[in-house]
C-alpha cells in the first residue's frame, strides 16, 4: 500500500523540535516515497502552570519555564521559516513540500493568530488543543469539581495547564470530559484551521496507574458530541499516529457525518517521519475513507 501523505511534522522552526531539521526531514520523507509533507509548526500562544521537577532532564524545555512554574513559548518566526520552505522546496523539486501551522488554541488568541495567517501563505493549519484552564484560587488553580465548568467561558486571571498536571489534580474522567467540552468549543469559535489534531491528546497521559487502561467507550457520548461538532464545521478529522488512533473513534467520526481526514505522524525529528502512516491507511480504508484525486490530499468519505 503506497503511503499517504504526513501532515503533521515539526521542524527545527518548532520551538519543542531541538532535533527538528526541515531538509533532512525532506530527505526523509524523499527516501520513503511520501507523496508530501506538511511542515505544521507550533504557534502557541498559550502560556501554563509547569509542576517543578516535571521537566528534569528536558534541557531545551526546561529553560523556557520561569522560577514560578510559568511555561511561555517563545514566538514564532514566520518569515524565515517560509524561506526555508523554499530552499526545501527547490531542493526537492520531486516531493510536494506543504507550509503550515499547528495553531494552539486558536479560539483563545484569535487576533494573534489571524495575523500570523496574514504574513504568508500557509497551505495546511491544523488546530490543536494543548492546555485547560486552571481555577484562579490557589495561585496555581483549584481542582474542578465533576460537572463544574464545562464549555464555560475561561475567565481573566485563570491559568492553564497540559492533561498531565490536571490528571495530578482532579479525577482523570473528568479531564477527559472537560477536554472534549472544550473541543467542541474550539470547533465552532475559531475560523483559522481546517484539520482537528489530535482530539485523542490527553490519552497519551492517561494516568493507567491510577486510573486503569483507557476505555473510549466510558467516554462515547462526548467523543461523540466533539466528533460530530467538527464534522459539522467541515473540518478533517486528523489521524495522528504519535498514539495509535483508537478504531472506534474513527468509526464514530464516520458515523456523526465527518467527511475527510488527514493523517499526520507529529515526528518532531526526521526519524520518525511517516511513523504508523501505513497502519494509519489501513484503518482509514477500513472505515470507508479513501485517497483524494492527488495524492497529497485529505482522504474522503468514500461514495
Amino acid at each position: 500500500m503506497t503511503l499517504p501523505p504526513d501532515g503533521h511534522v515539526h521542524s527545527e522552526w518548532s520551538w519543542d523540535a531541538p532535533l527538528g531539521a526541515m531538509e533532512r526531514s525532506c530527505a526523509r520523507a524523499a527516501e520513503l516515497g511520501l507523496p508530501s509533507i506538511a511542515f505544521t509548526e507550533h504557534v502557541d500562544h498559550t502560556a501554563w502552570t509547569v509542576t517543578p521537577g516535571s521537566l528534569d532532564g528536558d534541557g531545551h524545555l526546561a529553560g523556557l519555564v520561569t522560577p514560578e512554574g510559568r511555561l511561555t513559548p517563545p514566538a514564532f518566526d514566520a518569515a524565515g521559516y517560509l524561506a526555508a520552505i523554499d530552499r526545501c522546496r527547490e531542493r526537492f523539486p520531486g516531493l510536494r513540500i506543504l507550509s503550515g501551522m499547528e495553531v494552539g488554541e486558536p479560539h483563545w488568541h484569535a487576533e494573534a493568530v489571524a495575523g500570523l495567517l496574514g504574513a504568508g501563505r500557509f497551505d495546511r493549519v491544523l488546530g490543536s488543543l494543548h492546555c485547560l484552564p486552571l481555577r484562579s484560587g490557589d495561585g496555581l488553580g483549584e481542582p474542578l469539581r465533576a460537572g463544574d465548568g464545562l464549555g464555560e467561558p475561561l475567565r481573566a486571571g485563570d491559568g492553564f495547564a497540559e492533561p498531565p498536571e490536571h490528571y495530578g489534580r482532579r479525577a482523570a474522567a473528568e479531564v477527559v470530559r472537560h477536554y472534549l467540552a472544550e473541543v467542541v468549543t474550539l470547533v465552532t469559535e475559531s475560523a483559522a484551521f481546517a484539520v482537528l489534531a489530535h482530539i485523542d491528546y490527553p490519552i497519551r497521559s492517561w494516568p493507567v496507574r491510577t486510573a486503569g487502561p483507557f476505555d473510549p467507550r466510558a467516554f462515547e457520548e462526548e467523543f461523540r458530541h466533539a466528533l460530530r461538532a467538527t464534522a459539522r464545521s467541515g473540518r478533517a478529522l486528523e489521524i495522528n499516529t504519535r498514539l495509535p488512533l483508537d478504531p472506534l473513534l474513527l468509526r464514530w467520526w464516520h458515523e456523526e457525518g465527518g467527511d475527510a481526514v488527514a493523517f499526520g505522524s507529529d515526528a518532531h525529528e526526521p526519524s520518525k517521519i511517516a511513523h504508523g502512516l501505513r497502519e494509519a491507511a489501513a484503518m482509514a480504508r477500513a472505515h470507508g475513507f479513501r485517497p483524494g484525486a492527488d495524492p497529497y490530499d485529505l482522504w474522503s468519505r468514500a461514495g
